[in-house]
């Protein structure tokens, strides 16, 4: 008690989950407040934040009581205003409870938002029916569906927060109570504000489209449309939502995504590896200013990081830097970037053709063509002009970096760092750890991946790491359903009905044919000089479209025609006469049969080549544990989140259906093909998941 002014601080570290412990706690602190006959009271957070949301660990068992709701219920019945005072971040069941909360009070850099959406549920304790009628049922559907964060000054200017706190919050709150009497104020009596014509029913769409139909989105607008209408009443409205919460969070999706939580918290730890060791990155280099190389240097600006641009001649960096510059300036027109942050952005820039420029970097990356000798000349040059301590990464999609670095005085300092086009949007950082990288290397690119926002996985060095070798797989078994009758558009079709955005020969006109098609010719060289004379069906029809110059969208013809009509700013895909006349002319010289696939079919066997090479993954040591591949998949290769990853998804399935599909996937590829050892693999994941 501060006088008559009871203090409720939620102290349960890192992050103050509202775990069941802490909800029993704030229910008896406001029935002691009671007791003491308090005037008001102030719930805040100790340490970092308020309250950063629920205690997942909970969510798979029956929650014990007091839920969230009942703790609010008696927030609300207390015959005392409670001001909910908000610091670092309020988010999920920690906003619901400060909406709960007569007032709230914030720090300007507070952030707030409900990211249920994302685990494959709804805010369960009020909060698609507290929020609408503080910020209008529009702006309810775009933080909740979309899982936006609201910061301070917004909160303040939506009404969403009353006061705004510049110096101690405890003593703002005293002062806020302190100032006049203040009434109990439920913001469920609320009137919820106007809303102008259609804005609820664009915002709807949008969250339609964005959510994939899932029904936990369908769910929370129909929730939130109750809020604005009113029509169900508030106390069948708040048990509607409640019910509703409880049946997605046993679900499926729900299951698949708290697991995709947890393996993502898992993917950035090494076993013994000692974070102590990992070196402080102020001053990087990005060797290479082409495409990747810009989205690299985009991303270390965004995190504060002075970058150094080298290209071979200036011609070549004059290009690079307009083109960082041009990326800059579409963020400040489309509003994702203030103009004082563009200049702050653009003035951490440098660019040169002089390697001697790089002896104050901290660290170097190169983002040149895939080149093995190249690659090697290049590392040898960033050795010789950066200071000992540096770390020298490589961006190499598939290249082998024990190669690599072998020439190297020290490769011990190399590491891959693989980013993913395009490297600023992008999530995931594959770190790729060589025979001879260092603790202090991967420490350190560890340390990176974090300051960059990045979910980081480590793998170790094989043709493809973890996500293009899988990948690569995948790619190769549609290329082989196409030649053997499957339409392009059908197979496509098939893995975006799973909800794949898009499927695997779409993008690969998106990404260029010649990517994959220069490695396979690079493969069958090395197989050639090692003497392997078995090698998987060579999917003919894709090396035929690019001795044809289709390309992919950069020559306007792929697998698809793109001359047509726009669709979200790029030429819209059609399917191409002149690519149908190809495949017949390739199965006629290879005296294939045309075969029928139904779309499961198709699905099914995409499916079986993923977890296939992944199951190959594992039994290499190239992933530190299964939820590793899955964390790739779904961060970087656009495998659905609410179905947890190939090997999750694998794990789900009937056995003896999945291995039937894994002979199936044999037979198709040919003697060359290697069967990884699935059984063996699900059977360790299930009893880990099981466990």
């Amino acid at each position: 008690m501060h006088g008559r002014i009871a203090i409720l601080e939620i102290d349960n570290p890192p992050v103050n989950a509202g775990s069941h412990a802490v909800r029993t706690g704030i229910a008896e602190g406001i029935a002691r407040a009671t007791e003491n006959r308090a005037e008001g009271a102030v719930l805040l957070g100790a340490g970092r934040c308020f309250v950063a949301g629920a205690d997942l660990r909970e969510f798979g068992q029956k929650l014990a009581p007091p839920d969230l709701p009942q703790v609010i219920a008696l927030i609300e019945a207390a015959p005392f205003p409670v001001v909910a005072a908000l610091h670092g971040v309020a988010l999920g069941g920690g906003l619901e409870l400060a909406l709960g909360c007569d007032y709230r009070l914030a720090d300007p850099a507070v952030e707030l938002g409900l990211p249920e959406i994302s685990l494959g549920i709804i805010p369960g304790a009020g909060g698609t029916q507290r929020l609408p009628r503080l910020i209008g049922g529009a702006r309810a559907i775009e933080v909740i569906c979309g899982g936006a964060r609201i910061s301070g000054a917004e909160a303040l200017e939506l009404g969403l927060v009353d006061v705004r706190a510049d110096g101690p919050l405890l003593e703002a709150a005293l002062a806020f109570l302190a100032e006049t009497p203040r009434p109990k104020r439920r913001t469920l009596d609320l009137p919820p504000p106007g809303e102008v014509p259609g804005t609820l029913d664009a915002a709807e769409q949008r969250a339609l489209r964005r959510g994939k139909g899932r029904p936990n989105v369908t769910e929370a607008i129909r929730l939130i449309r109750a809020a604005i209408s009113g029509d169900a009443g508030t106390s069948a409205a708040l048990a509607d939502e409640r019910a509703v919460f409880q049946r997605l969070r046993v679900g499926a999706d729900a299951k698949a995504l708290r697991y995709l939580f947890f393996a993502e918290r898992r993917a950035g730890r090494v076993e013994g590896l000692d974070m102590g060791l990992a070196r402080r990155i102020d001053s990087v280099a990005v060797i290479g200013g082409g495409t990747m190389g810009q989205g690299i240097a985009r991303a270390f600006l965004a995190a504060g990081l002075s970058v150094t641009l080298v290209e071979q001649d200036a011609a070549a960096l004059e290009r690079a830097l307009g083109g960082i510059a041009a990326s800059l300036d579409a963020q400040v027109r489309k509003g994702r970037l203030g103009a004082d942050a563009r200049a702050e952005r653009a003035a951490l820039l440098t660019g040169t053709i002089e390697y001697d420029a790089l002896a104050g970097c901290d660290l170097a990356i190169e983002a040149v063509f895939e080149d093995m000798k190249l690659k090697q000349d290049l590392l040898a040059r960033l050795e010789a002009a950066l200071p000992a301590g540096a770390i020298i990464a490589t961006n190499t999609s598939y290249l082998d970096i024990d190669t690599m670095a072998a020439h190297l005085d020290d490769p011990g300092r190399v590491i891959g760092l693989h980013f993913f086009s395009p490297a600023d949007i992008m999530p995931l950082l594959e770190l790729v750890r060589a025979a001879r990288t260092s603790d202090t290397a991967l420490a350190t690119g560890l340390k990176l991946a974090r300051r960059l926002g990045k979910q980081p996985v480590v793998a170790g060095v094989a043709e493809g790491f973890i996500g293009n070798r899988i990948y690569a797989a995948y790619r190769h078994r549609a290329e082989l359903l196409v030649l053997d009758g499957a339409a392009p558009e059908a197979v496509d079709r098939a893995i975006e009905d799973f909800g794949f955005a898009m499927g695997p020969l779409a993008v690969s006109d998106l990404s260029g044919l010649d990517i994959a098609w220069a490695r396979r010719k690079r493969l069958a060289q090395e197989r050639e000089q090692a003497g392997q004379a078995a090698a998987p069906r060579d999917p003919l029809v894709a090396d035929l479209l690019c001795e044809a110059g289709r390309l992919g969208r950069k020559t306007g013809k792929g697998w698809y025609d793109y001359s047509g009509a726009e669709k979200g700013g790029r030429p819209a895909p059609r399917p191409d006469p002149d690519v149908a006349a190809l495949i017949d002319r390739a199965r006629e010289e290879a005296g294939i049969t045309k075969q029928e696939f139904d779309p499961r079919s198709i699905q099914r066997q995409l499916l079986a080549a993923m977890v296939n090479e992944a199951a190959c993954v594992m039994a290499d040591g190239i992933a530190q544990r299964a939820s590793d591949v899955d964390v790739t998949l779904a961060n970087g290769y656009g495998f659905p989140r609410w179905r947890g990853g190939p090997l999750y998804w694998a794990s789900g399935q009937d056995r003896g259906a999945l291995l039937a599909d894994l002979d199936a996937l044999a037979q198709a590829m040919g003697p060359g093909h290697r069967t990884g050892p699935v059984d063996a693999i699900l059977n360790d994941f299930q009893t880990r998941k099981e466990g």
